[in-house]
C-alpha cells in the first residue's frame, strides 16, 4: 500500500507531489504487477518524504489532544490558552500539506477516481456512521444529514472543494491574495457556516492555496537550524497571548466557521480576524514545521494513516462525551488535563496503525472498479509499454544481433 521511505538519518529535499501521496486522504495500493513492471523497466521506485509523514502525524496527534479538551478547558486558564494556541494552526498545518500535494491535480480520469473513493466516498460513509452515532449513542434526535458536516466530518467536504478548484487557482495570477478576499467575504456572510461546511471551506481556503503555491525549497527552507531556535520565543510568545485573549475571545473565531454577526461581532470585525488569524496560522505553522524531524522515526509510518487516526478518533471522544466520562472532578484539575492529553494522544497513535487500515480499508480506499469505466488513454498506454521491450530484453537483442 505504501512507497519505501528513505533511509533512516537521510535528509533530502521534499518529494515532488507526483511522488508523494495525498496529504490526508489515504494511499491507494499499488498492483503487484505495476510494481513488478516498474522494477523490470529499471525505472528508480519512488520514494516518500518522512519529513511529510512525520508532520501528519505530529498534527494529528494535536488535533486529537484538542478536542480531548474541550470538555475540560474550562475551569483551568492555561489550558483554554493552550487549546486556543493549538487551533490556530493544527488544521492549518494539514491544510497547507493538502495544498501542496494537490499542485499535481488535475481532471485526468485516474485523479478524479481516487478524489472520488479517498475524500467523497470516506465522507459519505463517514457521515452516515456519525449520524446514526450521534442519534443511537448520543441520543440527540437530530435527524439524518448528509449536507451538513458534523464534527470532524467538515474537513472532508472541505478538501473536496478545495481540491476541485486546484486546476483554477493555477491559473489565477495573484491566487493567495484573491483566496483571502473570498474568506474575508465569507467571514461577513451569516448563512456560510450552513449546508456543507461553506464558511470553513471559504475560511480556511487561504491556507490551501498556500500550499498549493508553495515548493520544495520552501519546505526545505523551514529546516534551517536558526528558524528552530527561533520558533521557541515564537511559541512562548503565542501562549502568553492565548493565556490573556482566554477569558477575553470567543474560541468560535478559532474554528473559522462563523460570520462575525454570528459571533456577536461587529461586521467589519470578521475580514480583520480573518487576516489576523492566518497571520498567526502562517507564522505558527512555519514554527511547527522547524520542529518536525526530516529523518525516519517511530512513527513516521503512522504518518500514513492519519486519515484514519482522524476519523475514528472522533468516535472515542464523542462517546466518553455522551457518557460524561471528561464530567469527572478529577479531570478538572493539573494531574487529570495531564492523563487526559496522554489518553488522547495514545489513542489516536493505535487508530493509526495497520491493523485498523486493514480493518477500516474497505471505508477508507474503497477500489470500486466496479463503479467506473476504464479509461481507454490509461489502457493504450499500458498496451504500450507491454509491447516495447525492456532494457534486459533489448540488451539481449542487440547482443544477438552483433
Amino acid at each position: 500500500m505504501f512507497e519505501a521511505s528513505p533511509s533512516p538519518g537521510q535528509t533530502r529535499a521534499p518529494a515532488s507531489p507526483a511522488a508523494q501521496p495525498d496529504a490526508v486522504a489515504p494511499t491507494p495500493r499499488v498492483p503487484p504487477s505495476a510494481d513488478a513492471r516498474e522494477a523490470e523497466s529499471g525505472k528508480p521506485a519512488k520514494q516518500r518524504d518522512s519529513f511529510f509523514d512525520n508532520a501528519k502525524f505530529l498534527a494529528i496527534v494535536l488535533v486529537a489532544m484538542g478536542h480531548s479538551w474541550a470538555p475540560i478547558k474550562g475551569d483551568s486558564r492555561v489550558l483554554e490558552g493552550l487549546y486556543d494556541v493549538v487551533y490556530t494552526f493544527h488544521m492549518p498545518a494539514f491544510i497547507i500539506i493538502s495544498g501542496y500535494f494537490s499542485r499535481s491535480f488535475d481532471m485526468r480520469p485516474d485523479r478524479l477516481k481516487r478524489l472520488v473513493t479517498g475524500v467523497l466516498v470516506p465522507y459519505l460513509v463517514f457521515q452516515t456512521a456519525y449520524s446514526l452515532f450521534r442519534h443511537y449513542v448520543g441520543h440527540t434526535g437530530d435527524p439524518f444529514d448528509l449536507v451538513s458536516p458534523w464534527y470532524l466530518m467538515w474537513f472532508l467536504c472541505a478538501l473536496f472543494v478545495w481540491r476541485l478548484t486546484s486546476p483554477l487557482w493555477k491559473l489565477v495570477r495573484n491566487p493567495l491574495p484573491v483566496a483571502l478576499a473570498i474568506a474575508m467575504i465569507g467571514s461577513l456572510s451569516p448563512v456560510a457556516g450552513g449546508g456543507f461546511a461553506l464558511g470553513r471551506v471559504l475560511q480556511f481556503m487561504p491556507c490551501f492555496v498556500l500550499g498549493l503555491c508553495m515548493k520544495p525549497e520552501h519546505f526545505e527552507a523551514l529546516r534551517r537550524p536558526w528558524l528552530r531556535i527561533v520558533s521557541v520565543p515564537v511559541f512562548a510568545a503565542a501562549l502568553v497571548v492565548g493565556w490573556w485573549a482566554a477569558p477575553r475571545m470567543d474560541d468560535n473565531w478559532f474554528y473559522r466557521e462563523s460570520a462575525a454577526q454570528n459571533l456577536g461581532a461587529p461586521w467589519w470585525t470578521g475580514p480583520l480576524m480573518t487576516l489576523a488569524l492566518f497571520g498567526g496560522a502562517v507564522v505558527l505553522t512555519a514554527c511547527f514545521f522547524a520542529w518536525v524531524p526530516s529523518r525516519r522515526t517511530w512513527f513516521t509510518a503512522l504518518g500514513r494513516g492519519t486519515m484514519y487516526g482522524y476519523l475514528l478518533h472522533g468516535f472515542v471522544i464523542k462517546f466518553a462525551t455522551f457518557h460524561g466520562w471528561l464530567d469527572n472532578p478529577r479531570l478538572h484539575g493539573p494531574l487529570g488535563e495531564i492523563a487526559v492529553t496522554a489518553l488522547a494522544g495514545a489513542t489516536v497513535t493505535v487508530l493509526c496503525t495497520t491493523p485498523f487500515q486493514r480493518i477500516f480499508r474497505f471505508a477508507m480506499e474503497p477500489r470500486m472498479e466496479w463503479a467506473f469505466k476504464q479509461d481507454a488513454a490509461a489502457l493504450a498506454r499500458a498496451r504500450q509499454q507491454q509491447q516495447q521491450p525492456q532494457p534486459q530484453q533489448q540488451r539481449q537483442l542487440e547482443k544477438s544481433s552483433v
